[in-house]
């Protein structure tokens, strides 16, 4: 169970969002964040404190988000060249709120999960055993694609973060590797 926590975790923090517009020209940047400095314990990464979040749940940009959509993401994660399996997978709107999230989970920061009613514009998956996976119902704008889970080689946890922009309809096939 504790192995998952960062996992868990990851999708907590990708899960409050608003849209943004996305721009003319299509953006696609990878974040990613391993383990830095000495190895923690598993008991010392779940006894993290959590970071109170500084940006507000923006309520009434929020009512003017669609939930739904036609768009696709589907692709793989993999973790030093190996498929992780039964990992989770987010596709949040790219937002102030969401990018302070993803900002501090890639810097190891724990942060305070995301608004109830930020989570309901947040789409998950998890990974099958070869490490793909496939998000549907996704409206058109910015979004994080964001996997997490153990290394298959070290065993430590990862994120990695991608952006894309979706059009309505579209399918997108997404590389989630570190």
């Amino acid at each position: 169970m504790r192995r998952h926590l960062p996992l868990a975790l990851a999708a907590l923090v990708l899960a409050g969002c608003q849209v943004v517009p996305p721009a003319p020209t299509e953006r696609i940047e990878v974040i990613e964040r391993g383990e830095t400095g000495p190895a923690a314990t598993p008991e010392s990464r779940d006894a993290a404190p959590e970071t109170a979040r500084e940006v507000a749940f923006p309520e009434a940009e929020y009512a003017r988000l669609e939930k739904q959509g036609t768009a696709v993401v589907s692709g793989r994660l993999t973790l030093s060249g190996r498929p992780v399996a039964n990992a989770g997978i987010a596709v949040a709107p790219v937002t102030r709120y969401s990018a302070e999230a993803a900002e501090k989970a890639l810097a190891g920061i724990a942060v305070a999960p995301a608004d109830p009613r930020a989570r309901a514009y947040t789409h998950t998956a998890r990974t099958d055993g070869g490490g793909h996976f496939r998000v549907t119902g996704i409206p058109a704008g910015e979004f994080y694609v964001s996997g997490a889970g153990p290394d298959p080689v070290t065993g430590e946890p990862r994120v990695v973060i991608r952006q894309i922009s979706l059009g309505n309809g579209q399918h997108r096939e997404v590389t989630l590797s570190r």
